[in-house]
């Protein structure tokens, strides 16, 4: 698990049991870094404004990944609701329970966390909230979730997407509007253009470097001898053009214009280079999707591994499955170990470099950030990749949803959704539900 930075403050009232209070803090600062997590911070009561103005100073210049708010005792919403405008973090409520004794109310911890929510809701400032003792397990999973998400959320705004060229015409599911992704995620996209930034560098790129790589893929990918070697080298070119670019302006994934150019004036696929790329953690869009990518981003940051984008096909009426399918641009880590990847050329422009391979079986979330209402959303569902052989050329994968296959293509096609879908292997709706909560995005389940 990459570092997850979170800032504990814990906050309690003297008239109520301050020693307990310490106690129950001194546990959950425990709980927290034995999961994994690393507190930033003091590690002091906060039972001020004065104390919450210190630990404003502590975490405000440098926001954590997720801010929780302990309630160590009952208090009132007003240092919750200073900290939460003060500090630019995802939050987390946190109520600890207390024995029934039939004596004095010790913490009363829940009531206050009842009025910080009632107060953040009032001001549509977004929470999570967790009930229980710092020692319990679905307590600190829920935070972990929680967590990972906030991970997300503070990698999104400082990312940057480069876009290579323009979307093709048509393709409006693939339109960005580079403001509005700016204000509302931070994300900074780098207008690149197609043939001074990518193809005037990658016709000069050392044949050594090419030829070493071209060595190591075969080593993963087979046939790569059969086909036209200087198309071949072609994409290789232009995977470690992007590579290097990626590199040097600091990019966190790409969304790249790959037809008809790279085909007519490159004499290659940008497939293959996509594809080395993506399972490098660089996620790259074909036909310069920039919310593709994005979405990418999302579900690589959670699953920590590489994310792939598709599009669906076809129904299989036999395994109750939607097919995804793209020309071959899906990370090779995706592959069925059961399968041999292949080199392979383009199914309408015989060009090579395109992976040829059907994905691996398991569990699969699948998103997408949609702009098809004019307002972003973000699509979320999950499902099982089917073992099964390939449905097309290229790159397919059968997945079964948690729903039918007819009632996800009729959610799709009524909601006019984007025609590609993004997906990275294990179940993380949880987190990316959490993630589309801090984002204030609204949600749309498949």
């Amino acid at each position: 698990m990459q570092e997850i930075h979170i800032g504990l403050v814990a906050i309690a009232r003297t008239t109520f049991d301050m020693a307990l209070a310490q106690e129950v803090t001194a546990q959950a600062r425990t709980q927290l870094t034995a999961a994994g997590l690393t507190l930033v911070g003091s590690d002091a009561l906060v039972t001020s404004t004065e104390e919450a103005e210190t630990a404003i100073d502590a975490l405000a210049n440098d926001p954590p990944d997720l801010l929780i708010l302990l309630q160590a005792t009952f208090a009132d919403s007003t240092i919750t609701l200073k900290l939460a405008s003060e500090i630019n973090a995802p939050l987390l409520l946190w109520a600890v329970p207390e024995e029934h004794t039939g004596g004095r109310l010790r913490l009363n911890s829940l009531c206050g966390v009842n009025l910080a929510a009632h107060g953040l809701r009032r001001l549509g400032h977004p929470y999570e909230y967790v009930y229980g003792a710092p020692d319990d397990p679905a307590v600190i999973e829920k935070i972990l979730t929680v967590a990972k998400a906030g991970r997300v959320r503070s990698l999104l705004r400082r990312a940057r997407i480069g876009r290579v060229g323009e979307h093709p015409a048509g393709f409006d599911t693939c339109k960005v509007d580079v403001e509005k992704v700016a204000r509302q995620l931070g994300i900074e996209v780098v207008q690149m253009d197609l043939q001074n930034d990518i193809f005037a560098r990658a016709r000069t790129a050392n044949s050594d470097a090419v030829e070493m790589t071209l060595d190591a893929l075969g080593q993963r990918v087979g046939g790569l001898d059969q086909l036209d070697s200087k198309a071949t080298q072609g994409t290789i070119s232009a995977y470690l053009t992007l590579r290097e670019w990626a590199k040097a302006e600091k990019l966190n994934g790409y969304a790249v214009r790959c037809w008809p150019e790279f085909f007519t004036e490159m004499g290659c696929a940008a497939c293959g280079a996509m594809s080395m790329l993506s399972d490098e953690q660089t996620p790259c869009s074909c036909e310069a999707d920039v919310n593709g990518t994005i979405t990418q981003l999302m579900l690589q940051g959670l699953s920590g591994e590489p994310a792939f984008g598709a599009d669906i096909v076809s129904v299989d009426n036999e395994r109750d499955g939607l097919v995804l399918w793209h020309c071959g641009l899906a990370p090779l880590s995706m592959v069925d170990p059961q399968a041999q990847p292949a080199g392979t050329i383009h199914s309408n422009r015989k060009l090579p470099l395109l992976m040829e391979f059907p994905l691996k079986p398991g569990h699969v979330t699948l998103a997408r950030l949609s702009e098809a209402t004019g307002e972003y959303r973000l699509i979320i569902g999950k499902g099982e990749m089917l073992r099964a052989p390939r449905s097309f050329s290229g790159t397919t994968g059968i997945v079964r949803f948690d729903r039918p296959a007819e009632t996800v293509l009729d959610t799709i096609l009524t909601e006019g959704l984007e025609h590609h879908i993004s997906l990275t292997y294990g179940d993380h709706v949880a987190a990316l539900t959490a993630l589309g909560k801090m984002l204030q995005l609204p949600m749309l389940f498949l």
